[in-house]
C-alpha cells in the first residue's frame, strides 16, 4: 500500500519499508557495519590490553572511536554533501575495512593501533552522515519513521549483541573479531552500491565555497529556523538525562554489592536502557497511529526524565534496570518522531550537514551528562545525584515540551523546505507527477 493509499490513521507497516529495495540495503549494510563495530570495539580493547598491559590504553582504544566527532564532526558530515551518497558511503566502508585489517598484523605498537583506529573512525561521520540524509530519499511519509525507528533499534541490539559475541571472540582469539569486522564493511560496501541507485551529490560546484563555511551553514540552518532549533534543543536535552544511569552503572554496581554479583548488576543496569529503546522503537512505530505519535512527543520528553526521580529512595538495582528501560522506552518514543519531521523540514543541500552538527550535538551531551554526574558522584550519593538531576531534566523539559513547535509550524516548516527540493527527489518513478508532487506533511 502507497502512503496515498494508506489511511492517515494507520502507521506503515513493516513489510511496506522492507518492501523498498533499496532501504532493505541500506539496513542490512548498516546492520553488519554496526555489529562489526561493537565486535570490534570489545576485541581491540583485549588486544591493546595484552600489549600494553595498560588499562588506560585499553579505555583509550574504546573511546577513541567518538573522538572524530568531538574534534570535527560537523566538519567531515559536511563532506557527504559534496559528493553522491552512495559514493561515499561506499568508500568509507572499503578505507574502514583496509584500515581495521592492519591491526590483526602481529607485533604493531599500541601508539600505531590507537592512530589507525582513529584514522579509520574519521570516515564514520561522512558515512552515517551519507547514509542519514539518502533516508528520506528511499522512504516517503510515515515510512521514513518507521525505517527511523527500526534503525534505532537495529543500532541498539546490535550493540548488546556485538559486546556479547567480541567479548567471546576475544576471550579465544581477538585478531579474528577484527578479520570479522573487516568483512562486515566489506560486505556493506557491496550491498551499497548495487542496493542503491546513484544520484548527484546534493551540493553543486557552483554552490561550493570551503568546507568551514559549508559547515557555518549547516549550523546556521539547524539553529537559525525556529522549527529545526525546537527538535534540536528538545533532542539534546533528552540526552541529558537518559544516559545516566548507562554511565554511572559500574560505580552503582559496587556500591549495592562485589564481586560477579556486582558484575551482573553492572550489566543489568547498563543493558536496560538499549533494551527499553529497542522496546519502545518498535512499539511506537508499528502500533502507534503518526498523529497520536506527534501528540505523545510532548508527554515522553517529560517522562524520560521524570521516570529516573526515583532514584532519590535509592533502589535496589533492579529498580534500576526498570527505571532506565522506562526511559529508554520515552526517549525511543519520541526520537523517530523528531528525526522525521527534522529531515523533512529540511532545505535540500542540507541533511548531511545537519546530520553532523546534530550527531556531535548527541556526543557531547551524553559524555557530558556522564561527566558531570560522575564528578558529583566524587561527592554525593549517586542516588541523589541522579535523583536530582532528573529533577533538573522534568523542569528543563517542561520548558522544551512548551516551546516545542505546533502542527502549523511544521506543516509550514516542511512546505518551505520541499520547494527547495529537485523534481522527483524522493519520489520512484511511477510516483512522479503532478498528484506526488506534495510536501511530505501531506502524506500519512
Amino acid at each position: 500500500m502507497s502512503d496515498e493509499t494508506r489511511p492517515s490513521d494507520r502507521p506503515a507497516t513493516f513489510r511496506e519499508v522492507f518492501g523498498q529495495r533499496e532501504y532493505r540495503a541500506v539496513f542490512a549494510a548498516s546492520a553488519l557495519s554496526w555489529l562489526g563495530d561493537y565486535i570490534s570495539k570489545a576485541a581491540v580493547t583485549v588486544i591493546v590490553y595484552q600489549e600494553s598491559q595498560s588499562v588506560a590504553l585499553s579505555a583509550a582504544a574504546f573511546a577513541i572511536s567518538y573522538l572524530p566527532w568531538l574534534v570535527g564532526g560537523p566538519l567531515l558530515a559536511t563532506l557527504a554533501e559534496r559528493h553522491p551518497y552512495r559514493n561515499v558511503m561506499v568508500v568509507c566502508d572499503l578505507a574502514r575495512m583496509a584500515l581495521i585489517a592492519l591491526i590483526v598484523i602481529p607485533g604493531l605498537p599500541v601508539p600505531v593501533m590507537l592512530v589507525i583506529l582513529f584514522v579509520a573512525t574519521l570516515a564514520n561521520p561522512p558515512s552515517q552522515a551519507a547514509r542519514s540524509a539518502l533516508m528520506p530519499l528511499i522512504l516517503p511519509g510515515d515510512k521514513l519513521v518507521v525505517g527511523l525507528s527500526l534503525n534505532n533499534s537495529t543500532g541498539q541490539a546490535a550493540q548488546v549483541v556485538g559486546y556479547a559475541v567480541g567479548a567471546g571472540i576475544a576471550a579465544f582469539n581477538p585478531r579474528a573479531a577484527i578479520v570479522l569486522d573487516a568483512c562486515t564493511f566489506l560486505a556493506s560496501a557491496l550491498l551499497i552500491w548495487f542496493g542503491t541507485r546513484h544520484r548527484p551529490a546534493a551540493m553543486t560546484h557552483d554552490h561550493r565555497s570551503n568546507l568551514l563555511r559549508e559547515t557555518a551553514e549547516g549550523f546556521r540552518v539547524v539553529f537559525g529556523q525556529r522549527v529545526l532549533r525546537g527538535i534540536a534543543l528538545l533532542v539534546f536535552s533528552a540526552m541529558l538525562f537518559s544516559i545516566v544511569p548507562e554511565g554511572l552503572a559500574a560505580a552503582w554496581a559496587q556500591e549495592k554489592a562485589s564481586g560477579s554479583a556486582a558484575g551482573g548488576y553492572q550489566a543489568l543496569i547498563m543493558a536496560a536502557n538499549p533494551v527499553g529503546f529497542i522496546v519502545g522503537g518498535l512499539t511506537m512505530a508499528r502500533l502507534i497511529p503518526p498523529d497520536v505519535r506527534r501528540m505523545l512527543v510532548r508527554p515522553f520528553a517529560v517522562i524520560s526524565p521524570l521516570v529516573l526521580v526515583p532514584a532519590l529512595f535509592n533502589p535496589s538495582p533492579v529498580v534500576v534496570a526498570v527505571l532506565a528501560a522506562v526511559s529508554g522506552f520515552a526517549v525511543a518514543g519520541l526520537m523517530p518522531v523528531a528525526n522525521g519531521l527534522f529531515v523533512q523540514a529540511l532545505p535540500h543541500g542540507y541533511r548531511a550537514r545537519a546530520f553532523g552538527v546534530m550527531a556531535t550535538g548527541v556526543q557531547i551531551t551524553q559524555g557530558g551528562a556522564v561527566l558531570v554526574t560522575g564528578l558529583l558522584a566524587e561527592h554525593f550519593e549517586i542516588p541523589l545525584v541522579v535523583g536530582v538531576w532528573s529533577i533538573g531534566g522534568v523542569l528543563l523539559m517542561l520548558v522544551m515540551a512548551g516551546s516545542w513547535p505546533n502542527t502549523h509550524q511544521f506543516d509550514a516548516a516542511i512546505a518551505e523546505a520541499a520547494k527547495s527540493r529537485p523534481d522527483a527527489e524522493e519520489r520512484p518513478p511511477a510516483q512522479r507527477g503532478p498528484s506526488s508532487h506534495r510536501p511530505a506533511h501531506a502524506q500519512p
